[in-house]
C-alpha cells in the first residue's frame, strides 16, 4: 500500500514541489496551507505521516503539533526556516518525531521520511518476539503500542515516546549514552550540542510519571547517559 504524506506548509510553492518529488518516489502527497486544512485533511482519510512546518498562519507549527501529538501517534517532521536550535527543541518536546531545517535536500527529506516510518510501523509480533513488557507496575503492549499506569489508566505515547521505552526496556539496568539512544531510536549521530535526546527522556518521564529531580525509573547518571533502573519482566 501506498504512503500517504500531508504536507502543511504555507508555500505554495514548496507543497508542489514535494507532492511531484515525494510522488516519484512512490508517495501519495496531499498538500495544506495552513491548520484548518491540516484537520480536514485528517478526517477525510487515514494519513501515514505529516510534514509540519513551524511558520504558518494562524495556529504555528509548534501549536498544531502539541494538538496533534495528543489527539494521535501519526509521525510527525517538522520543517523549520529558523537557525533556532530552541525552535528545534521545543519542537521535540511538542512531541515532533524529527526535525528538518530548512532549505534542506530533497534526498535528505525523503530518506527521513523512510526512517521515521521504518522506526513507526506497527506491525504484530512475530512468534518468540516479545509481546508485553512489565515493569514497576506499568504494561507496554508491543502489538497495539499501548502503555498502562500501574492504576490500570491508559498512557497515550508517540511514537519517538515508544520507540525511547522501547530501548530502556530492552537494556534494563545498563546505562546508555546519549549518542547510543540516538544511534538506537533514530538511527543517526549525536551532532555538537544536539539535546533531542534529553528532550525526549524528559517527555517519557512524564509519561511515566518519574519526578525528574528524583527519578526512580529513568536515573540520570552523570557525563555517561541514562539508565533504567526497574526490574523488567517479558511475556512472549
Amino acid at each position: 500500500m501506498t504512503d500517504h504524506l500531508l504536507v502543511v506548509d504555507d508555500d505554495l510553492g514548496l507543497r508542489e514541489l514535494l507532492a511531484d518529488y515525494l510522488g516519484r518516489n512512490g508517495f501519495r502527497v496531499t498538500g495544506v496551507g495552513d491548520g484548518r486544512g491540516l484537520w480536514a485533511a485528517l478526517e477525510r482519510e487515514p494519513v501515514d505521516l505529516v510534514i509540519l512546518d513551524l511558520m504558518l498562519p494562524g495556529d504555528d507549527g509548534l501549536t498544531l503539533c502539541r494538538t496533534l501529538r495528543a489527539r494521535s501517534p501519526i509521525p510527525i517532521l517538522m520543517l523549520t526556516a529558523r537557525g533556532d536550535d530552541t525552535d528545534r527543541i521545543v519542537g521535540l518536546e511538542m512531541g515532533a518525531d524529527d526535525y528538518l531545517p530548512k532549505p534542506f535536500n530533497p534526498r535528505e527529506l525523503l530518506a527521513r521520511i523512510k526512517s521515521i516510518l521504518r522506526r513507526t510501523r506497527n506491525a504484530p509480533a512475530e512468534p518468540g518476539e516479545v509481546r508485553r513488557f512489565q515493569f514497576a507496575g506499568w504494561t507496554l503492549d508491543v502489538a497495539d503500542r499501548q502503555l498502562t499506569a500501574p492504576d490500570g489508566v491508559l498512557v497515550p505515547l508517540g511514537a519517538s515516546e515508544y520507540r525511547l521505552l522501547r530501548v530502556f526496556l530492552e537494556h534494563p539496568r545498563r546505562v546508555l549514552s546519549r549518542d547510543r539512544l540516538l544511534d538506537l531510536t533514530q538511527g543517526r549521530e549525536a551532532t555538537p550540542f544536539d539535546r533531542s535526546i534529553d528532550v525526549q527522556v524528559s517527555r517519557l518521564r512524564r509519561r511515566l510519571r518519574d519526578d525528574p529531580r528524583e527519578a526512580t525509573l529513568i536515573k540520570t547518571v552523570r557525563n555517561e547517559g541514562y539508565l533504567l533502573a526497574a526490574q523488567v519482566h517479558r511475556e512472549f
